[in-house]
């Protein structure tokens, strides 16, 4: 298994970057590579992503919400992924977004990008994409502000 961490300061409300981050459907607006993510459920998405020529499907399952805070998930079958992204108010108008994600690299292609920080680099570039577009927009496209528990052991 591989981890990644990155952050990005935002200059948005912690409440509108938090919202505008559980609009995943928006998410190919900012990811490279993502082609589609869509929203199955309020705790299940279904992502079309392409990374180096390989496109693949996946369902991921939203394991922990909680408004303003955290949003956790985990892949449901195909590679094995997991993270967090965790929001931090820094003061009124600016907030961190912090992405942890940990992932086990499928075949040589994605195994070489991993040891050559290709992945850090995407997800380094993803925040900043976020961050861009949010700060753009200045209002989130939607919201859900629903609280997923976290699963008890």
């Amino acid at each position: 298994m591989s981890d990644v961490v990155e952050y990005v300061d935002v200059s948005v409300p912690i409440r509108t970057v938090y919202d505008q981050w559980t609009q995943f459907e928006e998410f190919p607006h900012f990811m490279q590579g993502v082609q589609e993510v869509r929203q199955l459920s309020d705790t299940m998405t279904h992502w079309t992503v392409e990374i180096a020529g390989v496109r693949r499907e996946f369902d991921a399952e939203i394991t922990e919400q909680l408004p303003d805070e955290r949003v956790a998930w985990r892949s449901t079958g195909g590679s094995r992924q997991a993270g967090v992204v965790t929001f931090h108010r820094l003061d009124d108008r600016h907030t961190r977004v912090t992405l942890q994600l940990e992932f086990e690299p499928q075949g040589v292609v994605e195994q070489t990008g991993d040891k050559l920080g290709m992945v850090d680099r995407r997800a380094k570039n993803d925040l900043k994409q976020f961050k861009q577009f949010i700060e753009r927009r200045g209002q989130e496209t939607g919201a859900w502000r629903g609280t997923i528990d976290r699963p008890t052991p």
